[in-house]
């Protein structure tokens, strides 16, 4: 099988479309795809990863989603394209649940439909059943033990994309018991790593602005998965081997055995309450 690429654009698709091992697979849901949709493709709603990150829900997660490849006929001997409107807000999250289930080779659409220069196709696609089997990759998606237990490890950097106050603690989302962000992570806003919507800045830019060099290993959160799930498109296609950590801040400061930083001076409750 030839080699793909995990993020390819519009003349790479054009090029290799309508190839017997190339399944493009359209997340923006079937009757969005009747409406008008890239020639070949066909409706693949995989969801996006769960705010918590327990093995066991990933584990079930795995083959819900290995259920759903099959009833849409993807086999995982094929190279999968992902297509969503264009932001990447759809497709990205998809990707991370295709190698989830274990899908060896997925790729994401820059710029979605909205960069596709042909006409597009519509009605309704026929959808033949395959009988794949697949073996769960539960590692795509990180977990909190995991990266509380890499906390320090030199092989891996974590990159936080929220915004200054969100990851110095003097602002955040008010849901959240604690405020600030995980030890040792690196800060860089998601909107720098892009030229715009779903499309990531040069791999020379963007490996620039991360100040890693290409094949680096790197975790990236945000708040609740949305925004790092951009960032990770981003990394990716910049040569990084990146993975969005879903569960994020969100999940992290509910647990309080979990460390944190925080540069924002404490509250006389938080003092009180050792946040």
């Amino acid at each position: 099988m030839p080699e793909l690429p995990f993020a390819v654009d519009a003349a790479w698709l054009g090029e290799h479309l309508g190839e017997d091992d190339l399944f493009v697979g359209d997340v923006r849901g079937p009757n969005a795809h009747a409406r008008g949709h890239i020639p070949g493709s066909k409706p693949l709603v995989l969801g996006s990863p769960p705010p918590t990150s327990d093995e066991t829900v990933l584990a079930e997660l795995a083959r819900e989603v290995g259920l759903r490849l099959r009833r849409h006929g993807v086999t995982g001997d094929e190279r999968l394209v992902l297509v969503d409107r264009g932001d990447g807000m759809g497709a990205m999250p998809a990707a991370q649940m295709a190698e989830l289930a274990g899908h060896p080779q997925v790729a994401v659409l820059l710029g979605g439909i909205a960069a596709w220069p042909g006409e597009l196709a519509t009605g309704q696609v026929e959808l033949a059943k395959s009988k794949a089997t697949f073996q769960a990759r539960l590692e795509a998606v990180p977990t909190r033990d995991e990266v509380m237990r890499r906390l320090g490890d030199a092989q891996l950097t974590l990159l936080d994309i929220r915004t200054d106050p969100e990851f110095s603690g003097a602002g955040g989302y008010p849901c959240d018991p604690r405020q600030g962000h995980i030890p040792g992570a690196r800060r860089l806003e998601v909107e720098e790593l892009f030229d715009g919507p779903g499309q990531p800045a040069t791999p020379e830019r963007v490996r620039e602005l991360v100040g890693l060099p290409q094949g680096a290993e790197v975790i990236a959160y945000c708040h609740s998965g949305s925004r790092s799930a951009l960032a990770a498109l981003a990394l990716r296609a910049a040569g990084y081997r990146a993975r969005n950590y879903p569960g994020s801040w969100h999940e992290w400061s509910r647990h309080e055995e979990l460390p944190m930083e925080s540069d924002a001076p404490s509250s006389p409750l938080r003092r009180l309450l050792g946040r």
